[in-house]
């Protein structure tokens, strides 16, 4: 949340299913959130949330008929400011994987199955970077390189069932760095990885956000993830984002009744043998509009009528850094995940920018 001018600027983006004779379901619901240089953006919330179709709408890769896209995503770039809602189909393929990248949630159904990993490297550059021949075979291989994948060379030539998951998902990280994009897009990149490939899949992204100066967006469920790698944090839920705020701050100090719900999920290595977890009770799907109030009002322990008497406003705090959508907010900081919070890589980054 700097005073730079930010990469990408979303302001109250919205997207609708629908069509004749069906219902329509808004998926997003006016959200709105900066990626600034350097920096690491994270989209949190369960299966159902929203934040894959936000990733989606950005890329331009929601499907042409049957969906209304609504609100502004500005990309600042060296030529001018592009809306990327707004940019014709010719242009935002001249985007992606030139200025705009993303990274999916998984890389077996990603990759193209029956096409060796060096020439959907080389396609990349060839498209958007003019390279041809050794040149890009070359490229390629130091691109597999540089994200830890071994004898990069052979690898090139393989498949990708020939590749571990986490080669895989490496793989789909050189495709999204090779032009050096400003801002790159992850789909809950490690899901699908055990926890020592994810931890290295993480730093791999950090560095490379460090380095080039990319503004990365982190979409993702785990909490653990947000800790070790977020800057700020959008909490969504329904479509909406219902708490936002610097790391620091919201593993402090959660104010809406969801993000404490989220903590209150994460198993604690430190709590008693046999200490149940506690849970959100009920569903994404056990939810109202919000026009006629606040959306998980049906799962929450802090319902009142008051949260039924129209949609809750975005509420900021003195400090200008954490807003929360809430009329009944949780307001006493020992809620919070201590030992999230008090994890190395959230104590040390914080210690190392003081």
């Amino acid at each position: 949340m700097g005073s730079s001018t930010p990469l990408l600027a979303v302001e109250e983006l919205s997207v609708v299913f629908g069509g004749r004779g069906s219902d329509e379901v808004r998926a997003v619901d006016g959200v709105s959130f900066t990626l600034e240089e350097g920096k690491v953006t994270g989209l949190v919330g369960e299966s159902g949330c929203g934040k894959s179709v936000t990733s989606l709408a950005l890329m331009g890769l929601l499907p042409p008929r049957g969906v209304r896209v609504g609100g502004s995503a500005l990309l600042n770039l060296p030529e001018g400011e592009v809306d990327l809602l707004k940019l014709s189909p010719k242009r935002m393929r001249d985007l992606r994987g030139s200025r705009l990248a993303m990274i999916f949630q998984d890389p077996l159904s990603s990759l193209n199955p029956v096409v060796p990993i060096g020439r959907q490297v080389t396609e990349i550059l060839n498209r958007h970077r003019g390279m041809r021949g050794s040149a890009a075979e070359k490229e390629a291989a130091d691109l597999l390189q540089r994200v830890g994948i071994p004898d990069p060379e052979r690898r090139l030539k393989e498949y990708p069932h020939q590749l571990s998951g986490g080669m895989r998902q490496r793989a789909l990280i050189a495709m999204a760095v090779a032009c050096r994009p400003r801002v790159m897009i992850a789909d809950e990149p490690t899901t699908a990885l055990d926890v020592t490939i994810q931890a290295q899949i993480l730093e791999l992204l950090k560095d490379l956000v460090t380095e080039e100066g990319t503004a990365l967006l982190m979409i993702t469920h785990d909490l653990g993830v947000v800790a070790g790698l977020c800057d700020d944090i959008n909490v969504l839920y329904a479509g909406r984002a219902v708490e936002t705020a610097p790391r620091a701050p919201l593993f402090a100090g959660p104010t809406h009744p969801y993000t404490v719900g989220l903590l209150g999920s994460i198993p604690r290595l430190d709590a008693p043998r046999g200490e149940p977890l506690t849970p959100i009770r009920g569903s994404v799907n056990d939810n109202i509009a919000w026009h006629d109030g606040c959306a998980f009002a049906p799962r929450c322990d802090h319902y009142t009528l008051e949260c039924l008497e129209g949609p809750p406003a975005l509420v900021h705090t003195d400090d200008g850094v954490h807003a929360y959508r809430c009329v009944n907010p949780v307001r006493h900081a020992d809620v919070a995940d201590r030992a999230v919070l008090e994890s190395p890589s959230v104590v040390g980054d914080e210690e190392e920018s003081a």
